[in-house]
């Protein structure tokens, strides 16, 4: 790859049950904190699901009131992790039809739109908010970031479910390797905790029943695992082409050296190898590095067997065993479209830091994952590179490549 070619990340921002920012979240991934809490509120006594990952700190608290009335939880998450962000990178000095927003979520704005519609059912048309359609629509949390940072190159929401954020960050690559942007903002975000959502994603088996010591619950690759544990967050990142970001002497993270998308087309929930490793082997090619290469492996993992024993064989397939692979999940729980971009910003701190986080809770690995997972104790090392993945309903399948 040409260093014209590169793209840099120059910035990070998060929200996550583990922390209200970057730096917190990143703490808690490597102390092996667990963000699962149980569900007191009135509303969940009767769902069949009692635990959740809720996040550390109201989004709404760091905004000014007026402003944070009139958007969904969602909206909140995404402006106050591009700001972090924004100002981790330096606040670039960037032409604004070449700075782009990219924010991928899964729900958008689900709970004003169940909130909303509670509303009618019992109160009538007329006590709608007039806020209600920019709060509710997936667009949303691109849009109030764009206009927040005068961005005028574009706000684009890709909505592929659990890959979303990570669908964000190889769109916004895409972007700066096709010469449409010299700056993109792009991350993913997530809040639908919600009666509504849970219930339907215990319906359908994926959630865990377990509700006694919440924080255990969620344990990727472990044979005792029983489903995923929703959570909320997000996190968005700042990238830059790096003549650009090194002409203005930015500190840089790493590099976003190669993603790549593929859809499975084979089921509407059901995890599909065969598409995944096409996306592992994609990205490789992209980023110009060979399996050997990759020296950590970030897996979408949510603690579901079928999921968790799929993507282990892929992972195999793609780049073998040699790599120590990590699930930052059993920590934060599932945030959904918010997943990809957190685990993508686990991938690239290990990098810079040299230490993987171990995967909380795994006290027997299944047999049937044949790989290196990090348990125990965190694994320190020097590292080259990186792959991050993640993986959505709908088939859709997301990896990415981060070098340093």
């Amino acid at each position: 790859m040409a260093a014209t070619d590169q793209v840099l990340v120059t910035g990070v921002g998060a929200m996550t049950p583990l922390g209200g920012d970057a730096p917190s979240t990143w703490a808690g991934l490597l102390a092996g904190k667990s963000g699962v809490q149980a569900l007191n509120e009135e509303w969940a006594a009767d769902l069949p699901v009692h635990i959740a990952a809720k996040l550390s700190d109201d989004p709404a608290a760091a905004l000014p009131r007026t402003q944070a009335r009139k958007l969904d939880r969602v909206e909140q998450i995404a402006l106050v992790s591009s700001r972090e962000a924004w100002q981790d990178a330096g606040a670039p000095d960037v032409d604004p039809v070449r700075l782009a927003v990219v924010i991928g979520t899964g729900t958008g704005g689900m709970l004003t739109t169940l909130g909303q519609d509670d509303l009618f059912e019992t109160s009538g048309a007329r006590r709608l908010s007039p806020f209600a359609v920019p709060m509710l629509m997936a667009n949303g949390p691109a849009a109030w970031v764009s206009m927040d940072l005068g961005a005028k190159g574009g706000a684009r929401t890709p909505v592929s479910a659990c890959a979303s954020g990570a669908e964000a960050l190889a769109m916004a690559l895409d972007l700066i390797r096709a010469d449409r942007a010299d700056v993109v903002v792009a991350g993913g975000v997530e809040a639908c905790l919600h009666p509504f959502t849970l219930a339907a994603f215990a319906q359908m088996k994926a959630l865990s029943p377990q509700h006694e010591h919440p924080e255990s619950i969620s344990r990727p690759f472990d044979v005792a695992r029983s489903g995923f544990v929703m959570g909320e967050g997000g996190c968005v990142m700042v990238l830059e082409r790096a003549e650009f970001a090194r002409a203005r002497r930015a500190r840089t993270y790493g590099t976003l050296a190669g993603a790549a998308i593929t859809s499975s087309a084979d089921h509407i929930t059901a995890s599909n190898t065969e598409g995944q490793v096409h996306a592992i082997d994609a990205a490789l090619r992209d980023a110009g590095v060979s399996p050997r290469d990759i020296g950590q492996v970030h897996a979408h993992a949510t603690s579901t067997e079928s999921g968790d024993l799929a993507e282990a064989q892929a992972i195999g397939l793609a780049v073998g065993d040699h790599a120590p692979v990590t699930a930052t999940k059993s920590m934060t729980g599932h945030m959904l479209g918010a997943s990809g971009a957190v685990g993508a910003l686990s991938a690239l701190l290990t990098l810079r830091d040299g230490v993987a986080p171990a995967v909380r809770n795994l006290e027997r690995l299944d047999p049937r994952v044949e790989l290196d997972v990090v348990r125990g104790e965190n694994r320190t090392g020097r590292w080259h590179a990186a792959l991050a993945n993640s993986f959505g309903f709908g088939g859709h399948n997301v990896s990415l490549v981060f070098t340093v």
